[in-house]
C-alpha cells in the first residue's frame, strides 16, 4: 500500500483498539516500517483525535525525519523489534486488561489452549520489569519475542507484531482473549497444559491450513 493508505490505516488501527477495549485513551502506541525506519503514533495524543497527518517518521535510532509532535515514549521497543525482525510490518503495544492483570503477576500464557500458537509457540512469555521507555524495556522485549510474536511486559502491558498494523491488531486481540480464558481457568483450577509434540502438531496445522 502507499504511504497515505497506510497512515490511513494506522489510524483507523488504533481506533479501533480503543472500541475493542485493548488500550484507553492516548496509552499504548503502533509503529508501520517504511523505507529509512517507521511510521509511529505520537505521545498523549487521544486517538480519536489522531490523524493521518499527526504520525511521526523515525529513523530505528529515534531520529526524527518527520513531524512536529514527540513520538510515543515506546519508540525503543517499536526500534528493536523492526531491527530485529525483518519479517515485521508492524508492532502494537497496548494494555489490555487481561494481559495487564497477568503481566502484573509476572505470568507467561503456557499451552493451555492450541491458540497459544498463533503466538509462535509453545508459550507467550511475560518480559522482564523495566521503566518505560528504557532501553533495557526494548532489550527485553527483544529477547520475549525471539521465535514468538507477541509477549507480556511485566507490571505494563503486551507487544504485538505482525506483517501489517490490521494483522496486528488481530493478533493483540487474540492474546487478549487467551489471557482473559487463561486468567479464568486459574480461577477455577490448574489448567492442563498440552505437551510440546501436541503444540508443534498445532504449529504444524497452523502452517499447512495457511499454505
Amino acid at each position: 500500500m502507499s504511504e497515505v493508505e497506510l497512515r490511513q490505516e494506522m489510524v483507523r488501527v488504533c481506533r479501533t483498539m480503543n472500541e475493542r477495549g485493548l488500550n484507553q485513551g492516548s496509552s499504548g502506541n503502533l509503529s508501520a516500517r517504511v523505507s529509512g525506519g517507521m511510521l509511529i503514533t505520537p505521545s498523549a495524543v487521544p486517538y480519536e483525535e489522531l490523524g493521518p497527518g499527526d504520525l511521526l517518521r523515525l529513523d530505528l535510532e529515534g531520529r526524527v525525519l518527520e513531524g512536529a509532535a514527540r513520538p510515543s515514549t515506546e519508540w525503543r521497543i517499536h526500534a528493536a523489534i523492526l531491527e530485529a525482525r525483518p519479517e515485521a510490518g508492524a508492532v502494537l503495544h497496548a494494555h489490555p486488561p487481561f494481559c495487564t492483570a497477568l503481566a502484573c503477576l509476572r505470568l507467561a500464557i503456557p499451552a493451555f489452549h492450541y491458540m497459544v500458537a498463533v503466538a509462535g509457540g509453545d508459550s507467550i512469555r511475560c518480559a522482564p520489569y523495566a521503566t518505560f521507555g528504557s532501553p533495557a524495556l526494548a532489550a527485553g522485549v527483544r529477547a520475549a519475542l525471539e521465535e514468538r510474536t507477541a509477549c507480556l511486559l511485566a507490571n505494563h502491558g503486551m507487544v504485538a507484531l505482525a506483517a501489517s498494523p490490521s494483522g496486528a491488531l488481530e493478533l493483540a486481540t487474540e492474546v487478549e482473549t487467551l489471557a482473559a480464558q487463561y486468567g479464568r481457568a486459574l480461577q477455577i483450577g490448574t489448567p492442563a497444559i498440552l505437551t510440546a509434540a501436541e503444540m508443534a502438531d498445532v504449529r504444524k496445522a497452523f502452517r499447512d491450513y495457511r499454505s
